[in-house]
């Protein structure tokens, strides 16, 4: 393993861990900063803010984008393979989260993308310890693997309801009332039987609305059905305790609580 100097280990636990003042400090500073300069760009996008602030919001995007660039080379710097975190999923973030106001300058409008700043904020799993939660999502994944088969025949069959029910409904109501090809009746299937109901196209006909209540009555009772079957498979998926510590060479987290080596590269924890 390569050996980190002491100033870089102690970057590195200020920098990617919470179990230190400095730590929590520095990530709490940090979202404040991803929300605030998440307000700037969109309050940017309004036309009649832009008009009057629009100078200010300009310097404060860079002077975020400036502050994130520094941060991203620092986590770059105190790690030990910073290939490995700057391909990593919150690696990747960091990159795309400075890169529209650099672009800005080559394709105008790109700054607009710094949105996507907001997806850092997941790092407050870190920094409330929240470890448990980082669980319960584990959890949460395994058993929709778990059902994803039964899940995908729940959505087939749904499907093959709506192509009926929109073929039946052209034939019923026809042209006039709005139905004008299947594609569009589908369209109102699929509108009426999520419950979502527009009411752009509506059937005008008896034997159409009684269809309707059909639809809409059915819809209730089908979102039951994922529930139950992600739920059924939630129960039969043990928990496992998971640690808050990061690697000193990649950067991974979710490690387990009594891991001694890192799952991802192999380091010592």
């Amino acid at each position: 393993m390569v050996e980190i100097h002491r100033w870089r280990k102690r970057l590195h636990e200020i920098i990617f861990e919470a179990d230190t003042r400095l730590g929590k400090s520095f990530d709490v500073v940090l979202i404040v900063c991803i929300l605030a300069s998440v307000a700037a760009v969109m309050l940017e996008s309004v036309k009649g803010i832009r008009e009057i602030y629009g100078d200010y919001l300009y310097a404060a995007e860079w002077f975020f984008t400036i502050l994130f660039t520094i941060e991203y080379c620092l986590r770059l710097l105190c790690i030990g393979r910073p290939l490995r975190y700057a391909f990593s999923f919150y690696g990747l973030i960091d990159l795309i989260a400075v890169l529209p106001t650099y672009l800005d300058y080559l394709l105008p409008g790109a700054r607009f993308m710094l949105v996507v700043r907001v997806l850092r904020v997941l790092r407050i799993f870190r920094i409330l310890k929240l470890a448990k939660y980082i669980n319960e999502a584990e959890l949460l994944m395994k058993a929709l693997r778990a059902s994803r088969r039964k899940i995908a025949i729940f959505i087939y069959s749904v499907m093959i309801i709506v192509v009926i029910i929109g073929s039946f409904m052209h034939l019923i109501e026809g042209e006039d009332n709005g139905f004008t090809s299947i594609p569009r009746s589908i369209y109102w299937a699929v509108v009426t039987l999520t419950t979502v109901g527009y009411g752009d196209i509506s059937p005008q006909t008896p034997l159409g609305q009684t269809v309707a209540m059909f639809i809409m009555i059915l819809g209730y009772g089908m979102i039951a059905v994922p529930t139950g079957i992600v739920t059924a498979e939630l129960t039969s998926v043990s928990p496992k305790k998971v640690s808050t510590q990061a690697c000193l060479q990649c950067g991974a987290e979710g490690h387990d609580f009594d891991a001694v080596h890192c799952k991802f590269c192999g380091a010592k924890l």
